[in-house]
């Protein structure tokens, strides 16, 4: 009886020694090789790296023939703010980011979304609210295509 106690008390220091603060970073990966005959194969791998308000991850694929892509997406966000960004290239030049940002706080809130392809094509969200005090609220938003020509939404949200 006394060495399961003593065995208990044992591990359950030795958890919380290893038990990490709130703010550390974790970070984890793997990556796999398959070779196979006449020089055919391929190499996979990911990556996380995570901690409090920010988390991102990578992966990606590569063939002993020069063909793959890598993927890749982070996001950070706290009290009143948020952002993402997430990408996909390829081996053979083509690819697409993908970008968030958000803001609120005092009554506001600010917007925008972001897509830009490698070949020059992008297309545009900003958009914004605001709390007028009296009850209503006041936004704008505007798109803007990939062909350059953009269409704006405001107004006013009526008190209920």
């Amino acid at each position: 009886m006394y060495k399961v106690i003593l065995s208990l008390a044992a591990l359950t220091s030795g958890l919380a020694a290893t038990t990490a603060p709130a703010d550390a970073q974790v970070r984890r990966g793997h990556v796999v090789s398959v070779q196979g005959a006449r020089g055919h194969g391929f190499t996979q791998w990911r990556s996380t790296s995570r901690q409090r308000g920010s988390a991102t991850i990578s992966r990606g694929v590569q063939t002993n023939n020069g063909r793959g892509y890598q993927a890749s997406r982070s996001r950070n966000y706290g009290p009143g703010h948020y952002s993402s960004d997430r990408s996909v290239q390829a081996n053979n030049g083509r690819g697409i980011t993908n970008s968030r940002d958000a803001t609120w706080g005092n009554g506001a809130y600010t917007g925008s979304h972001a897509i830009a392809a490698n070949d020059g094509r992008t297309r545009n969200r900003a958009t914004s609210a605001v709390n007028n005090g009296d009850g209503t609220a006041s936004y704008n938003s505007t798109l803007t295509r990939a062909d350059g020509r953009s269409r704006s939404v405001s107004g006013t949200v009526p008190r209920p």
